[in-house]
């Protein structure tokens, strides 16, 4: 096991260091300049010379990456062009946010797509199986921006039951505990439903047909056999082996999280890492983009590495693969 950890260990970082190179590549070779929006009708080339010089710009593409890695090994991230900020110091803001959002949109994910996942195999071909079949299908169809609105439309707009954008404004103190707890969960409960729906359908689906595969076993036609409880069969010996493969799916649903949560946080006005991204993309902030994209990656990395650490965990047979 820990040969096999040793292996994965290093090739999520090659892994990373590809994705950082070639973020690094594609910024720097798109059109335009960086400190353009810096630059006002009255700056004059001088201006902008020295500005280039300031942030390094102005030496060769393959120096400015050395320099970018050398700090970044060190562990800077750089200083934004918009904010005049330490770029960590915008993460350690957003960061957090993120991960509230899509660790809360993943267990929706999971909870809700093994919980219906278990039910249309228990009951297939009833009603509720195809009921499912034909909402998770129109679910996991729609585009997240689409969703978004229109849970805002119903639920902000028209029913003025939740708020549409934001993340709460009450501050965390020993006195405002519950008030913070119930203004915050309000927030995030749309851009969870937009986030953890989407795959809660997909998971439903996966889970669907893991369970009626496992149902077909030997040992669960032993175990009905025994005179056992039929849901003591499906959930007590059912469950448990058609949930192995979910944990890849678990570490896999991270970078559909991540990507979805771009767009949501911008329409949501979460104040996440997602937002973040969206602002330095229109900007051109590159020490914000480089960052907010290499965390991104660093993330899935971690995500698609501890799925595969804990599959291997559980079957043995994959170490020695």
């Amino acid at each position: 096991m820990l040969r096999y950890t040793l292996r994965r260990l290093l090739s999520s970082v090659l892994l990373l260091w590809g994705v950082a190179t070639l973020t690094f590549a594609m910024i720097h070779l798109a059109p335009g300049e960086p400190l353009d929006l810096m630059l006002d009708v009255t700056s004059t080339p001088a201006d902008a010379q020295a500005l280039r010089a300031h942030y390094g710009l102005d030496l060769p593409l393959h120096v400015q990456y050395g320099h970018w890695l050398a700090r970044l090994l060190r562990g800077d991230l750089g200083v934004s062009l918009r904010y005049h900020r330490p770029v960590a110091e915008l993460l350690a803001d957003a960061v957090p946010m993120t991960l509230r959002l899509a660790g809360l949109a993943l267990l929706l994910d999971l909870g809700l797509g093994t919980a219906l996942g278990v039910l249309c195999a228990a009951q297939r071909g009833g009603w509720i199986d195809r009921a499912t079949t034909i909402a998770s299908l129109a679910i996991y169809s729609m585009p997240s921006f689409w969703l978004a609105l229109m849970l805002q439309l119903l639920f902000a707009y028209k029913l003025r039951w939740l708020p549409s954008t934001g993340s709460g404004d009450v501050p965390l103190t020993v006195a405002t505990i519950w008030p913070w707890f119930t203004s915050s969960f309000r927030h995030v409960l749309l851009p969870m439903l937009v986030l953890g729906l989407a795959g809660a359908a997909g998971t439903a689906r996966f889970m669907r047909s893991s369970m009626l595969e496992v149902l077909q076993q030997e040992y669960m036609r032993t175990a009905r056999a025994k005179g056992l409880h039929p849901w003591r069969v499906l959930l007590k010996h059912g469950l448990r082996n058609a949930a192995i493969p979910l944990v890849t799916l678990a570490g896999l649903s991270l970078p559909f999280l991540l990507s979805g949560a771009v767009v949501t946080e911008w329409i949501f006005a979460w104040p996440g890492m997602g937002r973040v991204t969206v602002e330095a993309m229109l900007g051109r902030d590159v020490p914000v983009i480089l960052a907010t994209t290499l965390l991104s990656g660093a993330l899935v990395v971690l995500g698609s590495l501890l799925a595969d650490l804990a599959y291997a965990w559980l079957d043995p047979r994959i170490r020695v693969q």
